[in-house]
């Protein structure tokens, strides 16, 4: 038995041939056993009818031949095994009937009657802990475990159980001991290694300890793998980690391999809980049909499983999605609040904060101010002592609480609070990409925040407000990788050990060590919530420029504009006005890049100059700026992909935040003039070699990289201290994870991950490649792509393109932007001139026209 958790597929062949063995001497004793093991070893693989069907057997045969202690075994495995078939009725009554096989085994020996009893009191915990009666599994595993009544294995078991249960209700600190302690003990029984170095990694991830939780999950997926054992466990864990840090892509994934491979060897208790996974992410992601259908039939299957604290989980995340589709009403309501009831009394407190929050959120939506107020305020309550993402959904709920009640000032206190909250989790995490993601759990509080602040008319306090969400995660630098380059570049194409495309442990991921990831995190902490400094700071580094930031609050688009001498808050319209025309927009400049034929060029060209039109109408018209002002905008969300140039007549720059273009500012002006120029040109570009020559003339005494001597760690090395870095590569956007969008060099392609944790950060930066400007916006106002990497790690100036760069055609407007810094001036004022002298009669000039814009003050 010990030995069928380790290597299930070596013993089932043992155990295969001692039932033969058995049948052949008609030794009843020996054939309930074996069939037992030979059960356990399917079970191992998530065989679970299989497995059923031999215990069935040993039961019969131990019956029949009134072996009692065979009999008592062969339930109490049996139980477990209808456990994880979701029939806990069965499973119960199978521990009610082991029980008592066990007391009429009178010859039975002292020792082993203990060791049936202790089995059996874990079954039971096992079975309140997947009714979620948590309270009560919590009890039953804190007794077992302090009578010491338990083997090795089973001890293991209940210790992990306790540590999950812990960490269910935010007791971080001691579920982490209790799974130190399993893991531990798994030197003496090493079949549960890969299933305790799980439960560790999942408790460490929700705790905030991401290095310590992803390098436990590598181990347990090494430990599944060496042992053939399926990984539908194992991928609902990681759904569930990944979830927490909002890889809602990576959790996706995970979530639906879970469902397939459970669903698949009927282990449908599992199942079900992997299914409510992916209802859950479904509902992250907008896909309210698939949250209420997956969340259905979820909640079906536990109601059959008899599993009531699932059930009601199931039917808050299809309430949640039917509140989201608007077809809620009084009824949903009750239906909430009792779960929420249920839960809480279950001592399940992630779970009933959350349900608190979908009951009021549902009393709000049906106009039950008095009943909100006080099922939000309870959640609340709950997560006040909870871990920091139950915090901020208990920030959250009193917030609306006290909006709902008419208290702004409330209201706004909360939403601060639980920014604070977020900057202390995201300043923990060791990537930037995780840190723009996590931002995503504070994004209602901001927008609740920017309401009331709107609501008090003054430009200086929403700015200020603006501030404090808006690209949060690019504020820290981050030290360069102590990871050789050649290094970090091979481990991009090593193995993964989690499904999805990864970010953290990844198939393009490259590896760094634990020590330099330790590293990485320390030196980066302290980066709390971002520090506006007001007005007049803020006027002095503009310097006659004028600042346009972009806000959202219930999908319209407001504006606050500083001007030299003025602040004014200006109201846009609505989002999806704007994103209307800039989709039709987009599409037209990527024909025009690559024009087939006179008449889908003019067709083209005619619908660009009209989305143009109409963007100026809707987002530069009513700011009331002069013609030819030099702007700097800050832009939120999809308007991310705007191409500003092209809307306004004078000079303009673009910034993830003011605190950052005031960071870029003084940057410019602390190294105006230092270290060289590099002139790199990538592979496969006609016009880049040519662009690079003709820029040689511009920048004598450059360094230039072309053909084979233009590889990453030639790149890398050259772009350390350079002043100017000009590169005229192909680009490859990866929408679904700008941080792997990459520049091929010659000896292939450089992510951007890869520049970033190398340190790289020239002081001003020309991409004259496809899409280098397309940087992607995330929930909570962030902003990530190769522009913001490396504004982030320090460079002042970027040139960029939002679209496709037609190849030979840009070599003019690139020669008039270098022109324009050799002479002195500032990268905006500099593609500003050379927008000017760009032919805008051809397609590619036009193109070019458009889609080039500057980031940041050099």
């Amino acid at each position: 038995m010990e030995s069928a958790d380790l290597h299930p597929r070596a013993v089932a062949g043992q155990a295969t041939d001692m039932v033969a063995l058995a049948r052949r001497l008609h030794d009843p004793e020996l054939l309930g056993l074996s069939l037992r093991v030979l059960a356990w070893t399917f079970r191992a693989l998530w065989d679970e009818t299989s497995a059923r069907r031999l215990l069935d057997e040993a039961v019969r045969i131990s019956r029949k031949h009134t072996l009692a202690h065979v009999e008592a075994s062969a339930l109490v495995s049996r139980a477990t095994v209808l456990q994880d078939m979701g029939r806990t009725a069965g499973a119960a009554r199978d521990l009610d009937d082991a029980l008592a096989a066990v007391d009429r085994a009178s010859a039975m020996d002292p020792a082993e009657r203990a060791l049936l009893h202790g089995r059996i009191r874990l079954s039971r915990a096992v079975l309140d802990q997947n009714a979620g009666r948590l309270l009560a599994a919590e009890e039953r595993y804190r007794s077992l475990l302090a009578e010491g009544e338990l083997d090795v294995s089973r001890t293991v078991i209940a210790t992990n159980n306790l540590a999950m249960l812990l960490a269910e209700r935010g007791a971080f600190d001691e579920a982490l001991q209790h799974a130190d302690a399993s893991v531990d003990l798994c030197e003496q029984a090493p079949g549960l290694l890969a299933p305790a170095i799980q439960t560790r990694a999942w408790i460490a991830v929700r705790a905030g300890r991401l290095r310590e939780g992803m390098h436990d999950f590598e181990g347990a997926a090494r430990a599944y793998s060496d042992a053939g054992i399926p990984l539908g466990e194992y991928y609902t864990e990681f759904a569930d980690a990944m979830m927490d840090l909002r890889l809602l892509p990576e959790a996706a994934t995970a979530a639906r391999s879970a469902v397939h491979e459970l669903e698949e060897s009927g282990g449908s208790l599992m199942a079900t809980e992997a299914r409510l996974r992916l209802a859950r992410i479904a509902l992250l992601t907008g896909d309210v049909d698939g949250a209420r259908h997956h969340a259905d039939a979820a909640a079906e299957a536990a109601r059959h499983q008899r599993r009531a604290g699932w059930r009601d989980r199931a039917v808050l995340v299809g309430v949640e999605a039917r509140l989201e589709a608007r077809s809620v009403g009084v009824a949903e309501v009750g239906t909430a609040r009792r779960a929420a009831g249920r839960l809480e009394r279950a001592g399940n407190l992630h779970s009933a904060v959350e349900a608190y929050l979908v009951a009021g959120r549902v009393a709000l939506a049906v106009d039950r101010p008095r009943d909100a107020i006080a099922t939000l305020v309870r959640a609340g309550d709950l997560a006040r002592n909870g871990q920091v993402l139950v915090r901020l959904r208990g920030r959250l709920a009193v917030a609306l609480a006290e909006r709902a009640a008419r208290r702004p000032a409330a209201a706004l206190e909360e939403c601060r609070s639980g920014l604070r909250d977020l900057a202390v989790h995201r300043s923990a995490l060791p990537t930037i990409e995780l840190r723009a993601l996590a931002s995503g759990h504070g994004a209602e509080l901001g927008e609740i925040g920017l309401g009331v602040v709107l609501a008090g008319g003054s430009p200086a306090r929403a700015l200020a407000w603006m501030e404090r969400t808006r690209a949060a995660a690019l504020l820290t630098r981050f030290p360069a990788s102590q990871v050789p380059m050649a290094q970090r570049r091979a481990g991009s194409v090593a193995g993964s050990t989690g499904p999805g495309r990864g970010v953290v442990v990844a198939d393009t991921a490259p590896r760094v060590s634990a020590d330099d990831w330790s590293r990485r995190v320390r030196a980066s902490e302290g980066s709390g919530v971002p520090h506006f400094r007001g007005l007049a700071a803020l006027r002095e580094a503009l310097d006659g420029r004028t600042l346009v930031e972009l806000g959202k609050f219930e999908g319209r688009l407001v504006a606050v504009v500083v001007e030299p001498r003025h602040a004014r808050l200006v109201e846009l319209g609505a989002e999806e006005d704007v994103v209307t025309e800039l989709r039709p927009l987009l599409f037209a400049l990527r024909r025009l890049a690559n024009p087939r034929g006179v008449a889908a060029a003019e067709a083209a060209r005619a619908s660009a100059e009209l989305r143009i039109a109409r963007l100026r109408a809707l987002l530069m018209a009513p700011l009331g700026v002069g013609e030819h002002d030099e702007l700097v905008v800050v832009p939120v969300g999809m308007l991310h992909g705007v191409p500003w140039s092209c809307l306004h007549d004078g000079p303009l720059a673009q910034a993830p935040s003011a605190t950052f273009w005031v960071r870029t500012r003084a940057a410019a002006r602390a190294r105006e003039g230092a270290g060289r120029t590099v002139l790199v040109a990538g592979p496969d570009l006609t016009g880049a070699s040519e662009e690079v020559e003709a820029l040689r003339d511009v920048h004598p005494g450059a360094l230039v990289l072309a053909s084979a001597g233009a590889g990453a760690e030639e790149v890398v090395a050259a772009l350390a201290d350079a002043d100017l870095a000009h590169l005229a590569c192909h680009g490859s956007p990866r929408a679904d994870n700008p941080m792997f969008s990459s520049l091929l060099l010659a000896d292939g392609p450089v992510t951007v991950q890869e520049l970033h944790g190398a340190g790289v950060a020239p002081h001003r930066l020309v991409l004259a490649s496809c899409h280098s400007g397309a940087d992607v916006a995330y929930a909570g106002d962030e902003v990530l792509g190769f522009v913001s990497a490396m504004l982030a790690q320090g460079t002042a100036g970027v040139v960029a393109s939002i679209a496709a760069v037609p190849d030979v055609a840009a070599v003019d407007l690139m020669l008039e932007l270098h022109r324009g810094l050799r002479d002195g001036l500032p990268l905006a004022r500099a593609l500003h001139a050379a927008r000017g002298r760009v032919d805008r009669s051809t397609p590619e000039g036009f193109v070019n026209w458009c889609t080039f814009s500057a980031h940041g003050a050099a």
